[in-house]
């Protein structure tokens, strides 16, 4: 703890990422607080004890019932709400197809990769259709009044994932950065993505949209300024971000926009493609197939148990589970024509913070070893050219294009407690930046001790996303970054050699066989 304090404080001083002489404010830790659903009740935070944390809070009536497979409905209430625990995780299909376990032996993983394997199947066990809830971290006592906010945004192939994993503790960034830190929960694979013909598609992200609108509309009361919202997320979190910025070009919410190793290129399936998964589990439960009537067939998927419903998903040994079940093509949530849009600039006219890591590959590559599914070099050098590098280029590029602040950066932090094998050397991996940047690299290490330099990183990354927060424009301007341009040396190399602050290189060297 002393080497972190001490850590913390060079760097803040070198480049003063918050206040280093916060204002107090009248605010008593853990106070209730009073939002649209109702008054709640917070607590101090575990480690960071001046900040108030606030837990499960509804932002949607539980989508059961006729609420099932339906667009999210606001939570309006007057009852007392228990901020002390997180909400349920939402319903998740076993990542490992309930299958025999994965063989682990002669695959080279060290604990971290463990504890990788272990993270996949989180918050399987406490699942419930209850789970449209949200987190806030908050210290209103401190600083500016009105703070910008941080709301996160889960990655997991649309399929997995939780707002309670312990990776995703916001209590760090809201206490060294003084924002306030929102995550919330959004359905995931056949209840967030059902393909039903006839009915909404893209559930995920209309949850996401009403978790923000309720941001936007309560945060005031935690100390936050909804004129200051930036959402930020990775993999599928930041392909749902950029999803988010075409649905909804005209009314983002959002000053400004994060994406972490994921933009639309992540993937969507046609109507076509999505029903016939839909058919398949309709067929298993009983439920009828492309001949049944549509109102018949969704009121009896109503009525059958959620744990009945995911186990008829078909099921798939991968990094991520069965992806049967993603956002589907309507035109009005999710597009077909991505590259058109893009070049048409129809996407929300906010800055822009975009990057991926350098060796996205590292973290599948891993985990297809203990399926025994294995790809050459240049397959998984494809898989990040294709993914990941690429369309960040054409994503940035086109921000760019449109005259908005923008700025670029590529991961190249490598270090030892993080690596999940040791042969090959995973390298800076898909999602190895998410927690130096929440600052709970214990919770996914496997209990690695952490060194200073992924101290430091982890720092530095924290005041990048403050700087941003707080202005989206300018803020990394003043951290050090140049705004992106396709040309000269603006992409942010981001931990080179493990070290901090930004160390500008040329994007062509990277993006040279794009097409």
């Amino acid at each position: 703890m002393r080497l972190r304090e001490a850590l913390l404080t060079g760097i803040l001083c070198l480049y003063s990422p918050a206040s280093s002489t916060p204002a107090k404010h009248s605010w008593t830790i853990g106070q209730t607080v009073y939002t649209q659903g109702g008054p709640v009740s917070g607590h101090a935070a575990s480690s960071a004890k001046n900040v108030s944390t606030y837990l499960g809070i509804p932002y949607a009536k539980p989508p059961i019932g006729d609420l099932r497979f339906a667009p999210p409905q606001g939570y309006y209430n007057h009852k007392p709400i228990d901020g002390s625990k997180f909400g349920h995780s939402c319903p998740q299909a076993n990542v490992f197809g309930g299958s025999t376990p994965p063989n682990t032996k002669g695959k080279n993983l060290t604990a971290a990769g463990l504890a990788a394997l272990v993270d996949l199947n989180f918050g399987y066990a406490d699942s419930s259709e209850d789970c449209l809830t949200l987190n806030v971290w908050t210290k209103p006592q401190f600083g500016e009044k009105g703070k910008a906010v941080l709301i996160w945004v889960y990655g997991g192939g649309y399929t997995i994932g939780s707002s309670s994993d312990p990776i995703y503790d916001g209590q760090y960034i809201a206490d060294q950065e003084d924002v306030v830190l929102v995550t919330f929960n959004y359905r995931l694979n056949i209840f967030g993505f059902p393909g039903a013909p006839g009915y909404h598609k893209n559930l995920g992200i209309l949850d996401q949209r009403l978790a923000i609108e309720w941001v936007r509309d309560n945060i005031r009361a935690f100390g936050g300024d909804p004129k200051r919202i930036s959402l930020f997320g990775q993999s599928a979190g930041g392909g749902s971000i950029d999803m988010y910025s075409f649905a909804y070009a005209d009314d983002p919410i959002a000053a400004g926009l994060v994406l972490e190793s994921g933009t639309t290129a992540i993937g969507t399936f046609t109507a076509e493609t999505t029903a016939e998964s839909w058919y398949t589990v309709t067929s298993t439960l009983g439920c009828g197939d492309n001949t049944t009537v549509p109102a018949t067939q969704m009121a009896c998927m109503r009525t059958k148990p959620s744990e009945n419903i995911t186990n008829a998903i078909p099921l798939v040994n991968q990094a991520y589970g069965s992806a049967f079940f993603w956002p589907t093509i309507d035109e009005e949530i999710a597009f077909s024509d991505y590259p058109a849009r893009l070049a048409a600039g129809k996407f929300a006219k906010v800055p822009l913070l975009i990057g991926n890591t350098n060796y996205e590959a590292g973290y599948h590559r891993a985990i297809a070893s203990v399926f025994d599914q294995y790809l050459s070099d240049a397959e998984w050098d494809g898989f990040n050219l294709v993914s990941f590098t690429c369309p960040a280029a054409t994503r940035s590029a086109a921000s760019v294009a449109a005259g908005l602040p923008t700025f670029r950066y590529r991961y190249f932090g490598n270090f030892p407690e993080l690596a999940l094998t040791t042969v090959p050397d995973s390298g800076a991996y898909h999602a190895s930046e998410v927690l130096p940047i929440f600052d709970t690299v214990g919770a996914g290490s496997g209990g690695a001790e952490v060194s200073g330099d992924l101290v430091r990183m982890g720092i530095y990354l924290r005041g990048m996303m403050g700087m941003f927060a707080r202005d989206p424009a300018e803020g990394l301007v003043k951290y050090g970054w140049p705004k992106y341009d396709v040309k000269g040396e603006t992409l942010v190399r981001l931990g080179w050699e493990n070290g901090v602050g930004p160390n500008p290189g040329v994007a062509d060297v990277y993006d040279a066989d794009c097409p």
